[in-house]
């Protein structure tokens, strides 16, 4: 406990009184605590959205959340704070079912607000209960938590252009975590991207089927494999093709030469579109003037 004035929020209230959609699971219920001096910051996160938790909990699989995840909001000078890396906004333990945010510390990559960074860290407490606990990369811990948080946006796009293969790929990610800050960023937008390939390619239902099988007592990749059929490094290589694909194409998609090439297109159909709608109205007219000279 961080010995501070509390205040305790039952968070998404509103949730309990809203009628979920037929069949979706439940969010899981919240348990805000805060210093005095983040209690509006903590009524903020108490409005929280429950669509965002209730699509984290089908992205992963869980029918039922579980027991309340409690969340505590963090000021700048805390104890707990003084205990993190300066560039961490937040971190979940998944076995406790707690949260710690620092709000001072937000917006903070890969999550562009609190509400993001709750969204994403209780994401990663859903995670650890689909799986049963088991021991997962953190790449991939990470990478779901971004997608299931709703974080993922053209932040992530524009460093996934920048991805270095030669970097090392999956095997050396869960280092990078460990890295500094613009290394943590780009082990971000390497796992985000993997998952969101992960998701095209096999279906929404990928991720809740991995965490499945890993829940059974697979190693991860044999859950991998199992779950999407197919290894793990065959789903790394068919990542690596796209993007070196666009990668490829989306400079000369994006250069100067192309937009004014596209600018030289769009000026000719104008052209062509107001050349017909003159010769059409001429013929209008010519219509109009026999049809006079008929009837004198």
């Amino acid at each position: 406990m961080l010995g501070l004035a509390a205040v305790c929020a039952l968070a998404l209230a509103a949730a309990a009184q809203a009628q979920p959609p037929a069949g979706a699971p439940p969010p899981p219920r919240l348990l805000i605590e805060a210093p005095a001096e983040l209690a509006g910051r903590a009524d903020e996160l108490a409005r929280l959205p429950p669509a965002r938790l209730e699509s984290a909990m089908r992205l992963v699989g869980l029918d039922e959340p579980g027991s309340p995840i409690h969340v505590l909001l963090a000021a700048e000078g805390s104890p707990a704070a003084r205990a993190a890396p300066s560039w961490v906004a937040g971190y979940a333990l998944g076995a406790r079912g707690l949260v710690v945010l620092f709000p001072a510390r937000t917006p903070s990559y890969p999550d562009g607000s609190l509400e993001e960074l709750l969204g994403h860290e209780v994401a990663h407490v859903l995670i650890d209960r689909a799986a049963g606990g088991a021991d997962l990369p953190r790449w991939f811990h990470e990478g779901l938590a971004t997608v299931a948080g709703g974080s993922w946006g053209l932040a992530d796009r524009s460093r996934l252009v920048r991805l270095d293969r030669e970097r090392g790929g999956l095997a050396s990610l869960d280092r990078r975590f460990a890295g500094g800050p613009a290394e943590v960023e780009r082990a971000y937008a390497f796992s985000g991207a993997f998952v969101r390939s992960l998701l095209q390619r096999h279906g929404q239902g990928a991720p809740a089927a991995v965490l499945a099988e890993a829940a059974r007592g697979l190693p991860f990749e044999a859950a991998f494999a199992r779950a999407t059929g197919e290894p793990l490094a065959a789903a790394e290589a068919a990542f690596w093709r796209r993007h070196d694909l666009l990668n490829r194409w989306l400079p000369l998609l994006t250069s100067s030469l192309t937009l004014w090439l596209a600018i030289a297109a769009l000026a000719l159909w104008a052209a062509r579109r107001r050349r017909a709608r003159a010769a059409a109205l001429l013929r209008q007219w010519e219509e109009e003037e026999e049809e006079r000279g008929a009837g004198a």
